[in-house]
């Protein structure tokens, strides 16, 4: 689905020696959900705009679902392709009305007024915002205001998604509902890409990628990646709460049979060990 091979890329391209991207190798699987993790300025954001075509490829190759993004008639392909979900909802929104922004793209590409109504709905459906058709999208929560953007993306019908750190700004709730809705996609068979420095958020994806200095540093499953102390520390990250509490009790002398991943399996592991002290 997404081939990236040795991209290297500066905003300033005559200066090859400060690069946000310095020989990036990433790929992505069909129906897969995939979550980029790094702290501020390792690249995540500019690797995420090549894969839409909002970024013109400087060296290396890649390819979006069989596009070369090195050929510039097909950047238009790549954007239909790749929908991007950014940071902050305020900033794709168009209109004042909620269905008149989700159709924004829609008409652009001219699709007929009757099938853009159909394509509407099905999306605010789709995201759990059916009924708020009339509203104003600057009159809804963080939360809401980032599954209008997403019924806008989805409207489009692209194969991947991409959201590029789509919580950061929502609240515990907000980010709770945006979460919900990238687990259904996914379940649905989309082709997913998250961008996140919330380490609990890619607890649930298929593949987790550590990236660091417009590199990326290792990948594999959340449980390989999230459970490593050394290489979280060589990435900069703090492990999810569960990995640092089996960590902390190792130190302590107490060893559960298994390291967490998840809060609720902390639990689990904290309830089997009491119930063997117990006998």
């Amino acid at each position: 689905m997404i081939n990236a091979r040795n991209i290297k890329f500066s905003y300033d391209f005559s200066d090859g020696r400060h690069r946000s991207l310095n020989g990036t190798t990433f790929s992505v699987k069909k129906g897969e959900l995939a979550v980029i993790l790094g702290h501020n300025g390792c690249g995540k954001s500019t690797l995420m705009k090549h894969l839409n075509g909002l970024i013109e490829l400087q060296q290396g190759e890649l390819t979006v679902n069989g596009i070369d993004a090195s050929d510039i008639e097909e950047v238009w392909k790549m954007r239909r392709c790749a929908g991007i979900v950014f940071q902050n909802p305020d900033n794709q929104f168009v209109s004042s009305v909620v269905e008149e922004d989700v159709a924004f793209g829609l008409e652009n590409y001219e699709v007929p007024r009757e099938e853009i109504e159909e394509r509407v709905s099905s999306a605010l459906k789709t995201v759990g915002m059916e009924g708020f058709e009339k509203r104003s999208p600057h009159m809804l929560s963080g939360g809401q205001k980032q599954r209008v953007a997403l019924a806008g993306v989805l409207a489009l019908e692209p194969e991947i998604l991409i959201f590029d750190e789509a919580t950061s700004m929502l609240d515990p709730q907000g980010r709770a509902e945006v979460l919900e809705t990238v687990k259904r996609l996914h379940s649905e068979g989309k082709t997913i890409i998250m961008v996140t420095h919330y380490i609990e958020e890619a607890v649930f994806a298929d593949t987790v990628w550590f990236m660091h200095d417009g590199e990326m540093l290792a990948h594999g499953t959340p449980r390989e990646m999230l459970t490593d102390p050394e290489l979280l520390a060589d990435t900069g990250l703090d492990a999810p709460l569960a990995v640092k509490l089996y960590y902390d009790l190792l130190d302590a002398g107490i060893k559960l049979d298994h390291c967490p991943l998840t809060n609720e399996e902390a639990a689990e592991e904290i309830c089997r060990l009491k119930s063997v002290m117990s006998r």
